[in-house]
């Protein structure tokens, strides 16, 4: 049995980037750990969701325990930051926020925990956080370094394939299993997910998307029935997250890889 470990900016991300992976390795026999940097607490909510005097961040830690349920997860670990919001916002100012976290300082703390753990895998986000989020590149950041303080090795940068998602989301559209309207488009001036040569692993994941959707449903402050990632068909659904893509940290560009935990 070896130890996955995978790191997460706030509840709900880990369903849209790793979920596969983890269920897999639960599945194969593996140990998986979830560590989320903050609560969420920026996180928008529709209004009369949450009950009287219920805090976003009480509801959305819950969310995260019920989809690490689901995916099998062992142990969820939260470092304590406080929700940084989108890139330029004023909450990026906020002391406590992880945007403005000593990166050595909070990757030590992720490094204790891969050391109680042994990791043997851990995983983080690309450079450029997917998207330009300031606490997806604070994961990249912290992750990274907390990986050398810690002597893991095998880490892989969790990221979105830029191609793929294109071609996905057009087919889609032509074929009617989408509205025009509803194909999620990249903020303007953002780069999104990394381009396809870029990549080294692609890890086919299609035999878990069922419980990959299940673990999205239990995030329902963040992710509605009516958002496109639950209200397209099972088949949609499975072509458009049934692969989950990676770079690993100081491997070559080229898809060589097709599984995290391969060896172990």
């Amino acid at each position: 049995m070896a130890t996955l470990v995978t790191f997460h900016a706030h509840p709900d991300d880990e369903c849209l980037r790793t979920a596969g992976v983890m269920r897999k390795a639960v599945e194969e026999g593996h140990r998986v750990v979830l560590v989320v940097a903050t609560k969420g607490e920026v996180g928008e909510v529709p209004d009369g969701f949450l009950a009287e005097g219920e805090k976003l961040e009480d509801r959305r830690v819950q969310e995260a325990h019920a989809a690490a349920a689901i995916l099998g997860v062992e142990r969820v670990e939260f470092l304590g930051y406080r929700d940084s919001g989108m890139m330029g916002e004023p909450t990026n100012d906020d002391p406590s926020c992880f945007w403005r976290a000593d990166v050595e300082k909070a990757a030590e703390q992720l490094a204790a925990i891969l050391r109680e753990e042994s990791a043997d895998v851990l995983t983080v986000y690309d450079d450029n956080g997917d998207y330009g989020h300031p606490d997806h590149i604070q994961v990249h950041r912290v992750g990274i370094r907390a990986a050398e303080l810690a002597g893991t090795s095998r880490v892989f940068q969790a990221t979105f394939n830029r191609e793929f998602m294109q071609r996905g989301f057009e087919a889609a559209v032509e074929q009617g299993l989408m509205p025009p309207e509803a194909a999620p488009k990249p903020p303007e001036n953002v780069e999104f997910g990394k381009p396809e040569a870029e990549i080294t692993a692609a890890v086919d994941v299609a035999k878990y998307a069922p419980v990959k959707r299940a673990a999205m449903r239990a995030h329902p402050s963040q992710i509605s029935e009516e958002m496109f990632m639950l209200a397209m068909p099972d088949d949609a659904f499975a072509f458009a997250f049934g692969t989950e893509w990676f770079i690993r940290w100081g491997q070559g560009p080229g898809i060589t890889e097709t599984d995290l935990m391969a060896g172990l």
